[in-house]
């Protein structure tokens, strides 16, 4: 069976400090070394994290002379015109333009968005195949999914940013007859289990039979990510001191663990992929999208 295309990973969540960026940058090295053809795009105009860990990489492999996997990546700037519409626009183009060099060339691309909305999250939000948001493990960090009842826990109004998704959604089935596969995950979970765990898995269960999407575990609330964020480095990379600028931990090889498992609960199409990547003949599926996008966006 042919391959449809790059398959688009989407990481979303309308609240900042989900680890969103984190996420995206370690399932696009772990996908690296499991030697797929990996791309990368940030459309988070303004913090630009992403960006700033491909830069983080870069620059420390460069200065150590290390042979090390690296994704094709993107960064779109935030278009400032006094245009609402030409603004829009010039996004729609540049957007449009970096996944057509990468559709056929790339096995998978992983976006990375705001923690807002703009014209660019929702044009990510359109492309995905996968979409993955990082919830905090916290009743507070629930509220960008749904509002609950606070006596039974039951969700009662979707937040707008699933509201967002489910238009994208419908959107989709509409251009091709296929649903982006929409994935909750639990991040920063504690490591001691309490009543406010109990309580966010089982709202998240609610919310998602409602939304019909699913629940994973994700990383728990680890220091290893914010001191391999200066290098650019992973924990799928090599556990060697030198090359990761200090010495590994049982942290560090809980984490990598953790991604696996995520990655696993994602059902990505690895093995589909695989079987095919020397195939010449991948359909055209990501422009028939990009025509129906053009249509209604610009």
């Amino acid at each position: 069976m042919a391959r449809q295309g790059v398959h688009v990973i989407v990481v979303g969540n309308e609240k900042g400090g989900s680890g969103k960026s984190t996420t995206a940058f370690h399932l696009a090295i772990y996908l690296l070394y499991e030697g797929f053809k990996v791309a990368s795009l940030d459309v988070d105009s303004r913090q630009q994290t992403m960006t700033h860990y491909v830069r983080n990489r870069r620059d420390w492999a460069s200065k150590h002379g290390l042979q090390i996997p690296h994704a094709t990546h993107f960064h779109l700037p935030l278009s400032r015109g006094d245009s609402a519409k030409e603004n829009n626009r010039h996004e729609f183009d540049l957007f449009r333009q970096a996944v057509t060099q990468v559709e056929h060339d790339a096995d998978f691309l992983v976006i990375d968005t705001p923690g807002f909305d703009t014209n660019l999250t929702r044009l990510a939000h359109s492309l995905a195949d996968t979409l993955i948001t990082p919830v905090n493990d916290s009743l507070i960090d629930l509220n960008v999914i749904a509002q609950f009842d606070p006596v039974t826990g039951e969700p009662r109004e979707m937040s707008h940013y699933s509201r967002l998704v489910q238009r994208a959604r419908s959107e989709r089935i509409s251009i091709d007859g296929k649903t982006i596969d929409w994935v909750l995950v639990r991040n920063r979970i504690s490591m001691l289990s309490s009543r406010n765990m109990r309580q966010v898995q089982t709202m998240l269960e609610r919310v998602a039979t409602r939304l019909g999407c699913r629940v994973a575990d994700g990383i728990a609330e680890r220091v290893i990510f914010r001191s391999l964020f200066p290098t650019g480095m992973t924990v799928f990379d090599p556990l060697d001191q030198d090359l990761l600028g200090g010495v590994p931990s049982m942290s560090h090889m809980s984490a990598r663990q953790e991604y696996r498992n995520l990655v696993a609960a994602l059902h990505l199409p690895t093995k589909q992929i695989a079987a095919v990547a020397d195939s010449a003949n991948a359909a055209d599926d990501s422009a028939n999208r990009f025509l129906h996008m053009m249509k209604t966006e610009v």
